[in-house]
């Protein structure tokens, strides 16, 4: 038998492998998380909850953007909308831990609800026990990256974490941080009736999108939320004020300023979550690339590390993916079989806009392509192109298809209603390495966005040419 210890079963990453690896034969496997009640980062803190709440503030969105409608705008309950919110992911939460608890039902598997800690190379202290398994897979997830920032340490800030279980917030904030976790929770907050001032470092947000994606998103947030969005801007310090707010000193294109707020915001992404598993004990070094594609670490190829904890690409089904292949790989390294490295066409959705003007990119963007030296052409239609978007007053954004000079489809980004549903049907397209003339026909169906039909169609047309 080949033990295995899993350390994070409960999380997207960690049930993967343990579902794998309990279906395997000849394995013994150990699944050990310490989390509470438990649930994984995702159920708990992450994509589930928030999508909760942003769509409270949806609603109310669309209240008060569509000139069709008259009356007096509701506003946000926040009490309830946390209330409603924590119910369900309780409930998320729970069949997470159900599905642990028939894996450990299985002969030859268990479950330990305990911390693990490394006390030598593939030694593990878990409870009053002590564990020396054939191999680990570390699945631990990530935490909220504290930026090193003066006075940060003196200041009281609200996380992602903190926004989802507020039920009350200050009448202004300053945010640090416009990813993916600041382009969701900005307009939450803004239409809780928070006035806000963003930093951004860049000219615009999106780093991975096409220049004209971060403009028209930036665009409709100072138009839409009423946001301020500090441009080319760098925070310098931050410090509490006398009467309790929050000074950030920052430096912009005209200079230094501070900006004060009675809230600060830390949207500045996440980090492996590794600082309580005593990897100094061991010969792992959790630096720059420390994790191979195979998901082996680098100094002992017994131990795989998988989803956020890797820092690899902190993104939900990659986690999953990369979950089902540190099982697959750990299995192979067993049996003398080569492993595979982890590759996946790129797949980012971001529910801006909440979610009525969500990002998606699939595959190639023309920038990527044009780095790649990928013969390629673009096509670009923008979201008042479609009829059924101008139906339902949502005709902003635009969409762009990236198509190889033999038809290949390559890419696609989208900045527009459904963008997010869309997306599935391009990542598709994108790994079948469909010729985009090959599509039209078939794709063709009433419901059918025009915004894609099209693209498929222009395409189609300019390599007629």
């Amino acid at each position: 038998m080949t033990h295995v210890v899993v350390v994070g079963a409960y999380g997207s990453a960690g049930v993967a492998a343990a579902e794998r690896l309990a279906a395997a034969p000849d394995v013994e496997l150990t699944m050990v998380d310490d989390g509470e009640p438990g649930g994984g980062l995702c159920i708990l803190r992450g994509c589930m909850p928030s999508k909760e709440v942003l769509s409270a503030a949806e609603h109310r969105f669309a209240a008060r953007h569509d000139h069709r409608l008259d009356g007096p705008l509701p506003d946000i309950d926040l009490e309830t909308v946390v209330e409603t919110k924590d119910e369900h992911v309780s409930n998320f939460a729970a069949h997470r831990r159900a599905a642990v608890e028939r894996l450990a039902e299985r002969e030859h598997v268990e479950f330990l609800h305990e911390t693990a800690r490394f006390v030598d190379d593939r030694v593990l202290e878990v409870g009053d026990r002590t564990l020396e398994p054939d191999y680990v897979v570390v699945a631990t997830g990530s935490s909220v990256n504290v930026p090193d920032l003066p006075g940060i340490e003196e200041v009281d800030y609200l996380t992602s974490a903190d926004v989802l279980d507020a039920t009350a917030f200050g009448d202004s904030g300053v945010v640090m941080g416009f990813g993916y976790i600041g382009m969701e929770l900005v307009p939450y907050l803004a239409e809780a009736g928070v006035s806000l001032t963003v930093v951004e470092h860049d000219a615009r947000p999106l780093d991975e999108a096409d220049a004209p994606f971060g403009d028209a998103l930036l665009s409709y947030y100072r138009e839409n939320f009423d946001v301020e969005v500090l441009t080319h801007t760098d925070e310098q310090r931050v410090e509490s004020t006398t009467d309790g707010s929050v000074r950030l000193h920052v430096e912009g294109p005209d200079g230094e300023r501070a900006v004060e707020a009675d809230d600060c915001y830390l949207f500045t992404g996440r980090r492996p979550s590794l600082d309580r598993l005593g990897l100094e004990a061991t010969a792992l070094d959790p630096k720059p690339g420390w994790v191979e594609p195979t998901m082996q670490a680098a100094g002992d190829e017994r131990v795989f590390v998988a989803g956020d904890a890797n820092g690899i690409e902190p993104i939900l089904h990659v986690a999953k993916e990369q979950g089902f292949l540190t099982a697959d790989n750990l299995l192979a390294h067993r049996d003398g079989e080569a492993l595979s490295p982890y590759e996946n066409v790129h797949h980012h959705v971001v529910f801006s806009g909440l979610g009525v003007l969500p990002f998606a990119r699939v595959g190639h963007s023309a920038a990527s392509a044009n780095e790649t030296g990928l013969d390629h052409l673009v096509v670009t239609r923008e979201a008042a192109s479609d009829g059924v978007f101008k139906t339902k007053s949502v005709a902003d954004g635009l969409a762009r298809l990236v198509v190889g000079t033999d038809g290949t489809v390559l890419g696609y980004q989208g900045l527009h209603y459904h963008a997010d549903a869309m997306a599935k049907t391009m990542q598709l397209a994108v790994e079948m390495e469909l010729d985009v003339r090959d599509i039209p026909d078939r794709a063709y169906h009433p419901t059918t966005p025009e915004i894609l039909d099209g693209l498929f169609r222009e395409a189609s047309d300019a390599l007629a040419e």
